[in-house]
């Protein structure tokens, strides 16, 4: 297993709004400036994902976005604080202001899984010239048969038939009313004697979909600490909900792909993601060579959506790998 670098800085970075993000660097100061982006959102981080980047390289910069992870508040110790002002267009203005607190003029690399590849394309379309390099695992572009085939309609019984009937049931029975299960557990978690419950069950559907070998004792780890589970529920829901916070079709427009033009883009992707679907990948895939962008694009056999998964693992630390000629030439 790769290195795993003791961070050099860790701050809380004010970003108004209440909201003051977790941010840690580490590997080498003078290293090239590598930015990582979780998913969820409200996924936070682990000390895990610096071993995506050579120490002796790589400058790495980590941070939970607002409500999650060791970032202030967290949803589960204020939920109303933390869901203040939190979508996608503050969490750009955050990457922007770490930048800054770094002192950087760009990223020369932007790793981003799930909702984190949304955020890196979405950071990107919108500065494109504070990026030079994405390295995406697990896309996911809130387009409808994404967000819809995970969380609304039955697609994910074809391949975790218990998996979807207690998520599906946890709803229909509290919120027998509510046609859409995402607004359901809205409802369920905008209620505060029902959020905790509400929150593990949305959490243990996706944790029990997100790896080709479930991980029972993580995922139990996982579903008994309220300050892990409750921010990816609840900023996941409200997300998916909002449409990730974003026009319609907005991230695979024309003109936004276009802003791309001109980015090295490597994607990984488990050829048996049910969270990010493998077609997903492609289709962004193709929307860039659209504009004239080639991705690396890769699907890892034997893999799921989780980049704790070794293959996943291995895949992302390799493309950094590569690209370490590349950003210090």
């Amino acid at each position: 297993m790769p290195e795993i670098p003791e961070p050099f800085d860790v701050t809380w970075l004010d970003v108004g709004d209440g909201h003051q993000l977790y941010v840690e660097q580490s590997g080498r100061p003078d290293g090239v400036p590598a930015l990582f982006l979780h998913g969820g959102p409200g996924g936070g981080t682990t000390p895990r994902v610096r071993s995506f980047f050579d120490p002796a390289v790589y400058r790495i910069v980590v941070f939970d976005q607002r409500g999650a992870g060791q970032s202030r508040p967290n949803v589960a110790d204020d939920f109303d604080a933390a869901m203040h002002e939190n979508n996608t267009s503050k969490l750009i203005a955050d990457i922007e202001a770490i930048r800054a607190y770094v002192g950087v003029d760009h990223w020369p690399v932007v790793l981003g899984g799930s909702w984190g590849s949304t955020l890196a394309i979405a950071y990107a379309q919108a500065c494109p010239s504070r990026v030079r390099h994405l390295v995406l695992r697990g896309i996911f572009t809130f387009e409808p048969d994404e967000v819809d085939g995970l969380f609304r309609e039955p697609r994910e019984a074809d391949h975790h038939p218990e998996a979807w009937a207690r998520y599906e049931a946890f709803a229909r029975a509290r919120r027998p009313d509510e046609p859409d299960l995402l607004q359901a557990y809205q409802a369920l978690l905008d209620d505060p004697d029902r959020r905790e419950d509400a929150a593990r069950e949305f959490v243990r559907y996706e944790l029990s979909i997100s790896k080709l070998h479930v991980d029972r004792a993580g995922m139990d780890a996982r579903l008994a600490n309220a300050s892990a589970f409750m921010p990816f529920a609840a900023l996941e829901v409200a997300y998916m909900l909002a449409g990730g916070y974003l026009p319609a079709g907005s991230l695979l427009a024309d003109d936004n792909m276009a802003r791309l033009a001109g980015l090295d883009v490597s994607i990984v992707h488990g050829r048996n993601d049910h969270v990010c679907v493998p077609y997903a990948a492609w289709r962004f895939a193709n929307a860039l060579r659209q504009v004239g962008v080639h991705p690396r694009l890769r699907f890892i056999e034997g893999a799921g959506h989780s980049d704790s998964e070794p293959p996943i693992a291995a895949a992302l630390r390799e493309e950094t790998d590569r690209l370490r000629a590349i950003v210090t030439g």
